[in-house]
Parts: C-alpha cells; structure tokens; sequence
C-alpha cells in the first residue's frame, strides 16, 4: 500500500490510498479536485474509490469533478449522510468491509463532529476526518460530548498503538500550544512541538502521527492524565472531574483558545 499527502484549499488535507498490486487508488475527502487529479496523473494510478468521512463541503467540494474526470465508480460514506453527500454509492454501517484491490478496508463510525462521521482503516493506517486531528479533535457541530468520547474512547483508541493517524487538517502546531497550556511538564509534549515545529519551517505537513503519540500528548485522549486533571481543576474548582467531564471541559476551552 502507498498513500499520497494531497495538501488542498487552506489547510485541508486529502488522500491518495494505492493498492500497490493492483494500481486501484481511491481517494480520501477531495475538498478540491485538481490537486488530486493531477496526483492520480503523476503516479498513473486507477482511480476506482471516493471515500468521505463527512458531508462538509471543504471534505467533498471536488467529487462532482474528480467523479466526471476520472470515472471513479465507487463513492463510499456513512449511510446517515445519504443526501448529505450527494452521489453516494454505498452508504456504509459500523464495521462494514469492503476492499480497495486487494487492501482489505474497514469502515469505522465515528461520530461527534458530525453524526455521520466515519474513519476509514486499511491495514496500519486510520483516515480520520475531522473526528481527531494532531493533538485535538473536531469541534462538535452535531454530536454532543458523550457522543464523541465514545468514538474516541471507545473506538479509536482501542486500535493498536502503532496505528498511522490521517488526519483532515493542518491543525496540529496550534493544538499542542493548546495542550502545552495545560500539560506543561509533558515531556512528550514539549518534544513533539519542537519536532512539528521545524516540520512547519521546512514546509512539511505534520501527518501521519500514530496513535501512541496522540496518547502521550493529545489531550483529548489524555482524560487520566494528573497533570491536565489539575489544571482543569483550578479552573473548574466546582466539578467533579471523571473522565467524560475532563474531556467536555477541554472541548469548551479549545472552542474558545
């Protein structure tokens, strides 16, 4: 398997996912078509699939062109969004399994950032969509807190710690600031940012993370850290803080860092 960074828009990123045996391609949330269409050109690749995670058009604004240009047969996405993503073709359910050539893909729902989001998983890598990002997790337009901890807690990360995180933002820099706010004796932490930090001086995008690293420095996925439990608690001297309540209060704080 092969899988091509496609930076489009402002700081969205799309996807190129390649069966290497069989040359099949699909591409994950084309939120412009050229960028990917001139991709699929270069590596000379069939382009079979569109797999969305969700129905925001910054992740599905190039369908219509990449469908018509590229003859893409395949349009994958979570049954709820039928309607929302125009054009679907197979509107998937949790779990369900499909294959990319001879890549075996797992459909994962996720919701929270919306109701309909889904992580699509081939062999060691995740797409995320705007479910988790580098260090944070998509506000939440349409799922509640309890919704989207379940996805985070009880799916993501139940997936082996050396899972590759693809994310749909460039998010990442801004978010470990965030987190360094919180948790400033991470010693993880505070070497990620530097790592990204030249990242971004060099001009290369931050993804993919794994899931171990987000773990040891995405707070959204450190609800039992002592550290970020103080913080909130001097903050929130009134709640009592278990794990839910942990990651409602950074959900609020984020909104408004």
């Amino acid at each position: 398997m092969k899988i091509e960074v496609v930076p489009v828009l402002n700081d969205n990123f799309a996807y190129l996912v390649i069966c290497e045996a069989t040359g099949k391609a699909a591409t994950v949330d084309p939120g412009a078509a050229a960028p990917v269409l001139e991709q699929v050109r270069r590596l000379g690749v069939e382009l079979t699939d569109l797999w969305n995670t969700h129905h925001h058009f910054d992740h599905i604004g190039g369908n219509d062109e990449i469908k018509a240009q590229a003859g893409v047969r395949r349009h994958m996405g979570h049954a709820s969004d039928r309607g929302r993503i125009p054009g679907l073709t197979h509107k998937l359910a949790h779990d369900q399994r499909f294959s990319l050539g001879e890549l075996e893909v797992q459909a994962l729902h996720t919701p929270g950032h919306t109701l309909g989001a889904v992580c699509y998983r081939v062999q060691d890598c995740l797409f995320t969509g705007d479910t988790l990002f580098g260090a944070g997790c998509g506000r939440l337009f349409e799922g509640d807190p309890p919704t989207m901890f379940n996805s985070l807690r009880s799916v993501i990360a139940t997936l082996p710690g050396e899972t590759r995180l693809f994310f749909g933002h460039e998010y990442t820099l801004n978010n470990l600031d965030f987190a360094a706010t919180l948790e400033p004796g991470n010693q993880r932490l505070q070497q990620r940012i530097e790592r990204v930090r030249q990242q971004m001086e060099q001009g290369e995008p931050s993804v993919p993370s794994t899931l171990d690293e987000e773990l040891a420095t995405n707070p959204f996925l450190r609800w039992d850290s002592e550290e970020l439990r103080q913080s909130l608690a001097g903050k929130f001297p009134d709640d009592e803080l278990d794990d839910l309540q942990v990651f409602t209060r950074l959900r609020e704080l984020r909104n408004r860092w």
